[in-house]
This record gives C-alpha cells, structure tokens and sequence, in this order.
C-alpha cells in the first residue's frame, strides 16, 4: 500500500519476459502508431492476456491524451503493468532499440557518402516524405480538426508558425491552440471511461505507481523542461544542447511521431546543426524501418556526435526525446479518471490537437514540400507515392523503399 492508502497492484512477470515479447514486435511493427497499437491489441490483449480490453482502451485513451508517442507509450505502461518500471524499462528498450539500430547505421552511411542535393536516391526520399506528410496532414485533420472552430485553429495555428519559423512560434502556436480550446471547444466526457475489474484503485488503468511518487515524477518532468535550457546555456557542450533540444521536443509533440518533425526541423536545421538534405533523407527513411516514428532521433544524434561519437550523439537524443513520455505517463496514471472527466483539461486538448495540425501543414509547406518537389520528375514521385499512400494504402515503408530505388535509377 503506498503512503496515501492506494493501492498499487503487483507486478505478475518478469522484465527478460517483457522484453523478450516486445523485441519481438520492435523487429516486425511496420506501419506507424495506429498499427502498432493494433498489434499490441493482439499480442496482449487477444494471445497473452496481460491486460484486458476496457484496460487497454483506456491506456490508449490517455496516451492519446499526452504528449509524445502513444504507440511506444502504450508500450511502457503495459510493461509497467507487468513487471513494474523494470518492466517499463524493458519494453521501451525492446520495441525501440532495432529501429534506433537501423537509423544510427543510415546515418554513418549518409556521413560516409554525404547527402548530396543531386543524388538520386536522395530526391526519391525527399519525395515520398512529401506523400508521407501530405497523407499524415489528411488523416490528422479528419480527427483533430474536424469542425469550424478546430479547423480555424488548426489554419490559425499554421500561418502562425509559417510567420514566425522557430520554436518559439511553435510553442506558441499550442499554447494559443490550447487556450482556444479552453474557450471553444469544450465537450462531453469520452466514452468508455468506466473502469475495469482489477483497475487502478481511482478507476484507471493499473500500474504499480503511488499517488506521491507520481507527483515526484511530475515534479522531475517540469524541473527538465525548465533546467536544461538553463543548463546548457551554463554548460555549452554538444550533449547538454542535444538533451536540451530532444527533450523539449518529446515534451511537445501532440498528435503522433509525425509532428516532431517541425519540432526537430526547428530546433536543429534551423540552428543549422544538420543540413536540410540530411534531415529529410533521415525522415524518409524512418518511415521504412519498423518500431516507433521518434527513432528518428537517433539518426539525427549519431549526425551531432557527443564527445566525437555517434554512437554517444544517437542514445543521448534517443533517451532525451523519449524521457518526458516516460515521466509524464508515469506521473498521470494515478490521476488519468478525474482528469480525463474534466471539461477544461478536453477543450485545451482538443485545441492543442487541432494547433499540431496546422503545425505540421506548415511543416508539409517548409522543409518538406520546397525540398522535396524541384522539378516534374519529383511531382511525379510525389504523386505515385501519395496515391500509393492514400488510395491503394500501401504501406509506408515499401512506397519509401520504391520511391528511393526510382529516384535512384531515375532522378
């Protein structure tokens, strides 16, 4: 019993079990953030029967809810659920560590050939980014912006960021999103929030976290955000900037592996730590590897390297990118049932939905679009690709695959 009287239910398996399960999935879960979740539906829900499917949907719910990547975070509290923050650990490491492999060895290879703007296969990555975006933004805004009022902040969020490229005009441009939402779009209370048998003693998913260490790990998330800048204006080194920038990334990414991609591009083309070619070959190629969409991190810390490694440089924007999910979910599972019922926290969330939307369409707009699109051939690409996206709905991996083979013995 944790100090405040709530209960904290015991882990029931081990963190080799844990870890040996989602390395598994981490070698075979192409597709993106929906698909992974259907895959974990299936491996844990339906075969294993770790958890059952009132829990899972509400840890879907509230991952949803957060910022950062639900997919992987959905990950972590299942692991949590089973074998304590042993079992947290694991499974994040498991489910990221082959696609963190495989974006570290593309970047060795980008350095060793370099990213040249005329190479072929490079123009065919930089066009299938474009139908990788253009169809992330359709489907985004389906959800996210459907309606008057959250397509106007979504529209308003992305003139915005278009005006004012940095990151200053992205946070921004979620905190208006969210304080419109706090004014505009207030709704009833989601369904499916009665809890199951065997939940959490406050109606939400299980998980071995007491009310107080939740709030030390909210406590530590906020003293991050607000300390590394500091610390790294103290202590001007290659690892204190790349914590300081993957970290506030993660802590701002609502809606998906997608829209980190105007955080990064911001923070580190932007301040011209990687050059724009990199960067998009990098993102066109994350869209090929299984596992989540934030390895993307890894590709660009092997490109800034700590202390003269790679190696150093892709696990510290790995860990940095992937810490304040950790935390926060850590921290808001004890909470997640009376917060999830209130109507202030929905609206600002709606809003803050409906912003990253027009967050990444400016991001469609600058780098990926202007980059991606030079001439007919790449429109051509482009087009194929988002067809192939959108309509036929191939998968992401195999139409980047395509596109770059094509580019490279076309463009």
């Amino acid at each position: 019993m944790s100090r405040t009287g709530t209960r904290a239910p015991a882990p029931q398996g081990s963190a080799a079990e844990v870890f040996g399960v989602f390395l598994r999935l981490g070698l075979t879960s192409f597709g993106g953030p929906v698909a992974h979740l259907g895959y974990f539906r299936e491996a844990f829900v339906v075969r294993r029967g770790w958890i059952g499917e009132q829990a899972y949907a509400d840890l879907v719910a509230l991952c949803q809810f957060l910022p950062g990547p639900a997919s992987s975070q959905v990950g972590m509290a299942i692991g949590l659920r089973r074998a304590g923050f042993a079992g947290m650990a694991a499974a994040w490491t498991a489910f990221t560590l082959p696609s963190a492999v495989l974006m570290a060895a593309f970047a060795f290879g980008v350095q060793a050939v370099g990213a040249q703007d005329g190479a072929g296969w490079l123009l065919g990555l930089k066009a299938a980014a474009v139908a990788v975006v253009a169809h992330a933004v359709m489907g985004m805004a389906s959800t996210l912006a459907a309606g008057k009022r959250r397509a106007a902040v979504a529209v308003g969020a992305m003139v915005l960021v278009l005006l004012l490229p940095s990151a200053v005009g992205q946070l921004a441009a979620i905190l208006l999103g969210a304080a419109a939402g706090l004014l505009w779009l207030r709704g009833p209370a989601a369904p499916g929030t009665a809890p199951e048998a065997g939940g959490g003693a406050d109606g939400g998913p299980a998980a071995p976290v007491g009310r107080r260490r939740a709030l030390a790990f909210l406590g530590a998330f906020a003293v991050l955000l607000a300390g590394l800048p500091v610390l790294a204006a103290a202590v001007p080194a290659p690892a204190t900037a790349l914590a300081d920038g993957f970290y506030r990334a993660g802590s701002l990414v609502f809606g998906g592996g997608h829209v980190v991609l105007p955080l990064l591009q911001a923070e580190f083309v932007g301040g011209g730590a990687v050059d724009r070619e990199s960067f998009l070959a990098g993102y066109g190629a994350a869209q090929a590897v299984p596992g989540p969409m934030f390895s993307f991190a890894a590709y660009l810390g092997a490109l800034m390297p700590v202390a003269g490694s790679p190696a150093a440089g892709a696990a510290v924007a790995l860990v940095a990118v992937f810490a304040p999910s950790a935390l926060l979910l850590a921290g808001v599972l004890p909470f997640w049932e009376r917060l999830r019922a209130a109507a202030w926290a929905r609206g600002a969330m709606a809003g803050a939905g409906a912003a990253v939307v027009g967050l990444l369409g400016a991001a469609l707009y600058d780098p990926v679009f202007t980059e991606g699109v030079t001439s007919a051939r790449t429109m051509a690409v482009a087009a194929a690709a988002f067809a192939a996206l959108a309509v036929w709905r191939a998968p992401a991996w195999a139409v980047v695959l395509v596109a770059g083979a094509v580019g490279l013995l076309a463009l």
